[in-house]
């Protein structure tokens, strides 16, 4: 399960061990995380990271095929989780060491700057090969974070990209040595830990109102 730690005024946030896919009580982890840091006062920013070969695999359909007659709301609440990432008051980096795929990767575009992993591991939105469509609120938030051209090979190919092709098509911010991403990541964060408070979460839930609105519409969020 995840876990959060704090490093001075960084939060770091490790997803887990595994494939840290979507569970119920994954969600709940994260969220509750999430809690601590948004109640925090001060100075503070967030890396979230993973620990082995995946960053995050996706949503958890086993968990989904066995509880066909919830998918709704696991939807909405994977689509809540999305859109509390996105509008978070302080600014947060996503250490990319393993696979980001489906949900993951756009858990990963929820974040303010991505780090990855240059020589092994995929970002991915394979969605059109698993026969899976985007909902609503997943296809307004890849299209409010990456270019229109990276958008649609990334979701209409369901494109596997390495880290060097990720930076380059803007997906990742910094490309580098397996050692160096989390490291990275928190270069990154501690830069920005002055911004955190309510003018940053109101210029993101500004920026991204369409998105948001998107991602929170209860009434037909499967489109």
């Amino acid at each position: 399960m995840p876990t959060l730690d704090r490093q001075d005024d960084v939060f770091v946030l490790d997803l887990g061990t595994d494939e840290n896919r979507f569970h119920p009580d994954w969600i709940a982890s994260v969220n509750a995380a999430l809690d601590t840091v948004e109640k925090t006062e001060g100075a503070r920013a967030l890396v979230t990271a993973a620990t082995g070969k995946f960053y995050s695999n996706g949503l958890d359909l086993d968990w989904l095929l066995a509880h066909a007659d919830q998918h709704q709301d696991y939807v909405v609440s994977v689509h809540e989780l999305l859109a509390r990432l996105l509008s978070l008051p302080v600014v947060t980096v996503a250490a990319l060491q393993g696979h980001t795929f489906a949900a993951g990767a756009m858990f990963s575009l929820a974040h303010d700057f991505r780090v990855m992993r240059a020589d092994r591991g995929y970002w991915c939105l394979p969605e059109a090969d698993i026969n899976i469509p985007f909902t609503p609120g997943m296809s307004a938030l890849i299209q409010a974070r990456l270019a229109p051209q990276t958008a649609h090979e990334a979701m209409v190919s369901a494109r596997r990209f390495g880290g060097h092709d990720a930076a380059a098509a803007g997906i990742a911010d910094r490309a580098v040595d397996e050692d160096a991403v989390r490291g990275t990541a928190l270069e990154i964060a501690r830069a920005q830990t002055g911004k955190a408070g309510d003018t940053l979460g109101t210029i993101k839930a500004r920026m991204y109102a369409p998105v948001l609105a998107a991602l929170r519409d209860t009434t037909s969020p499967l489109g």
